[in-house]
């Protein structure tokens, strides 16, 4: 790079990225060196090499995934609801320019499209190339690239997936209306009548605010919904939430049926990751906690 972005530091000859968490945390990694770059039209866009993830994806300084422990969100964001419902055909995904959840979701045979949503092509040509751990360099025949805005995109199905994956960013700049009660709403009329929609919700350690609305809003649109958490070391406070909103009664836990290969998700897993810590399911059964400003 022949200038540092500002979340770039280099220290005696060793560089560092620094990720800035509501001005309140911040999180160094090591680098030992930068093996993309690039500038989209959307946002600033690199591959880092590491030394304890391997290489991570960090657009506008924020990391997305790591070759080390990306497997765990991309498994749990895919596997609970491609499991709950009783035969997903056909799958969209907004965001998940990694790859990594459509990776996940072609183990399914039953599984005859998958149509991922991702507005930055850069971000999936980078992911390909540079992070193999987490892509697989996916080329499956089912998975159908669509550069454009998932919420435009959203807006013009009806009826058509069983499964819808929300694998965004947090919630700033553009993100921002993959949290709102319109986008939403565009999801409910995508969905077949039996389908299911999941998003990640945040971390409940650090951004209640946004897990109990995500929560809310989405109980406004659909009949039923449930959260559930893993544990993904990149992410600020460790512990993850997932939030699902589904047309038809979601399935008790102790029924999921689990048999694809995964390193983090088993079926013991997905039945317990909807056991929710106290207080997580007092944050859940409260009132409103005010947003980050």
């Amino acid at each position: 790079m022949e200038r540092l972005p500002k979340y770039i530091q280099s220290s005696q000859g060793t560089l560092w990225l620094t990720e800035d968490d509501r001005d309140n945390l911040k999180i160094s990694y090591r680098i030992k060196d930068v093996l993309f770059e690039e500038t989209s039209p959307y946002q600033h866009v690199m591959i880092l090499d590491s030394f304890d993830f391997g290489p991570m994806l960090v657009l506008d300084g924020v990391v997305q995934t790591t070759s080390k422990d990306g497997y765990i969100y991309n498994e749990m964001i895919t596997h609970v609801p491609l499991t709950i419902h009783p035969q997903p055909r056909n799958v969209l995904i907004i965001g998940g320019g990694d790859c990594g959840a459509a990776k996940e979701a072609v183990r399914y045979d039953t599984v005859e499209r998958v149509d991922l949503v991702e507005i930055d092509e850069a971000v999936v040509r980078a992911s390909k190339r540079h992070m193999p751990e987490v892509s697989g360099n996916l080329s499956d025949p089912r998975v159908n690239y669509h550069y454009i805005d998932g919420v435009e995109f959203a807006k013009t199905q009806s009826g058509v997936y069983d499964v819808i994956i929300v694998d965004s960013s947090d919630p700033v700049g553009p993100a921002q209306q993959l949290f709102e009660p319109e986008f939403y709403r565009s999801l409910h009329r995508a969905l077949r009548e039996d389908g299911l929609m999941v998003c990640q919700s945040q971390s409940p350690i650090f951004h209640g605010g946004i897990v109990k609305q995500t929560y809310r809003r989405i109980g406004q649109t659909f009949p039923y919904r449930r959260l559930y958490t893993a544990v993904v070391p990149t992410y600020p406070g460790g512990l993850w939430s997932f939030t699902i909103g589904s047309k038809r009664p979601i399935p008790a836990p102790e029924r999921i049926r689990f048999d694809k290969p995964a390193r983090y998700a088993s079926e013991d897993i997905l039945r317990r990751c909807f056991s929710l810590p106290a207080f997580l399911q007092d944050l859940l059964d409260g009132e409103d906690v005010p947003l980050p400003k």
